[in-house]
């Protein structure tokens, strides 16, 4: 059975629980309304956690409203919902007696859509959850931007000085304009009923209705503001607008032009609506879980396919990839021309150089490598694997049939640096691609690449190896 954690996004207006798969599925869910009486939301925590618990469940997640050191799990503050005095990882932790993690819940809601939603496979993402208030989350590089601790209150970004007073402290603040609060405050400003949803104002903006437009302009205006200033600042690819109402603020935003070519960025509603926080905060606890570093080896011999499924991966979940030639091609285009044995002196030093790099990497990452490992001893590599503090290791072994991994060597020895070795080489290659194997360290994924890339396969695989 595939690993499962409990998961929970704390919202000021509803808290919502679910069991989640290793690979984002939600398998049971329960939902309770908020409230800003830190004890009452605990003892409803606690319950909706029972609900869906589960003996196979594994760890627990909580997205919670407000500033996270995320190293020291604790909230340093709150918002709507202030739980910064409760001691929620170690209360969590002993009633269910599992490993808890906590996070800001647009740190989930961000995990949750770069795993499974709309910034799959983008790995410089922007998001802001819209809902009683406005969260915010950075992915840069692949890596949630932490900061000194709590980096992505993005809510709280200034948008008028002198604007209404924010819970924060401060004056105008984008939250104060631009949540769903706000919106119900600008609806009732404009005499509309209370039941007047973004919805309905949206449905009427667009049959012409110029009162709807402008309530629409008054909260999305200020959201545009920030967004200018969020481009300015990260350049992400991609922004995505979640929470309870994310899908409606990207659409109002097309009423907003940009100010200036300059802050041109792709804004997208989330996928994953109200479930891209419990899906992040399942899969943060699961992967908490892992004890170190985890190693995705991409296997096979030159010209296997091997790099198009390290790149794809790489792509699609944002993990970072060392390719062997992308650390040895530099040296060789600097030194020129080299002989063959010097080439495996490169190589030999390149492979040293990416275990070298994970070793310096933060803890709990996990790291695509794209190699032919049979080059060098498999007790070589098993000592590397050890002082980078790799905990787990999975491979995915590529392979072909060795003609055709020949000929494919054959097309592409042209494009190589002097250096590596030219067709002459497809010949010794046809002949150690029928008696190459995966080096069987940890569990191993079988891809015929010249069969069509099943990437959800390889997903599945890197998803569940670990259970």
């Amino acid at each position: 059975m595939q690993p499962m954690a409990v998961s929970v996004d704390i919202g000021g207006t509803n808290l919502r629980a679910a069991r989640v798969g290793s690979d984002g599925a939600i398998l049971a869910r329960a939902r309770a309304s908020s409230s800003s009486d830190p004890q009452d939301v605990l003892e409803r925590l606690m319950s909706l956690i029972a609900e869906v618990d589960h003996p196979d469940v594994a760890a627990i997640g909580i997205g919670v409203p407000g500033r996270v050191d995320f190293a020291a799990q604790t909230m340093v503050s709150g918002g709507y919902v202030d739980l910064s005095k409760v001691p929620l990882a170690s209360t969590l932790a002993t009633r269910f007696a599992r490993s808890v993690t906590i996070d800001n819940d647009a740190t989930m809601a961000l995990l949750g859509e770069v795993a499974c939603g709309a910034a799959r496979g983008v790995k410089n993402v922007v998001m802001l959850t819209i809902g009683t208030g406005i969260g915010g989350a950075i992915l840069d590089k692949g890596a949630v931007l932490r900061g000194r601790m709590s980096a992505g209150q993005l809510g709280h970004i200034v948008v008028d000085p002198n604007g209404l007073q924010c819970l924060c402290g401060r004056r105008g603040c984008v939250e104060t304009m631009s949540s769903g609060t706000a919106l119900r405050r600008h609806i009732k400003e404009a005499g509309w009923p209370d039941d007047t949803t973004a919805r309905i104002l949206l449905d009427k903006s667009v049959a012409g209705d110029v009162q709807a437009r402008a309530v629409l302009e008054a909260w999305a205006g200020p959201l545009r503001q920030a967004l200018d200033s969020l481009v300015a600042a990260f350049d992400p690819e991609l922004i995505v607008l979640g929470g309870g109402l994310g899908r409606e603020a990207a659409e109002a935003l097309k009423l907003i032009p940009v100010s200036t070519g300059w802050y041109r960025c792709d804004v997208a509603g989330a996928e994953l609506g109200d479930d891209a926080g419990v899906i992040g905060a399942g899969l943060a606890a699961l992967d908490a879980l892992r004890p170190g570093k985890r190693l995705v080896m991409v296997n096979g011999v030159p010209a296997s396919g091997k790099s198009t499924v390290a790149k794809r991966l790489s792509a699609e979940t944002g993990w970072p990839l060392f390719a062997l030639d992308t650390v040895k091609n530099p040296f060789l285009a600097e030194i020129g021309t080299v002989d063959r044995p010097f080439n495996r002196v490169l190589g030999r030093a390149s492979y040293k150089a990416i275990f070298a790099l994970i070793e310096e990497a933060p803890a709990n990452g996990t790291f695509i490598v794209d190699a032919w490992f049979g080059f060098q001893p498999k007790d070589m590599l098993e000592v590397l694997i050890a002082e980078s503090g790799i905990a787990e290791v999975i491979e995915i072994w590529c392979h072909a049939d060795p003609d055709a991994v020949a000929a494919r060597y054959r097309r592409r020895a042209k494009r190589r640096l002097p250096g590596h070795p030219g067709a002459e080489y497809a010949d010794e290659l046809r002949e150690l691609a029928t008696r190459a194997e995966p080096m069987r360290i940890g569990p191993v994924l079988d891809v015929d690449t010249e069969w069509p890339l099943d990437m959800a396969r390889v997903h599945a695989f890197v998803s569940g190896a670990a259970g």
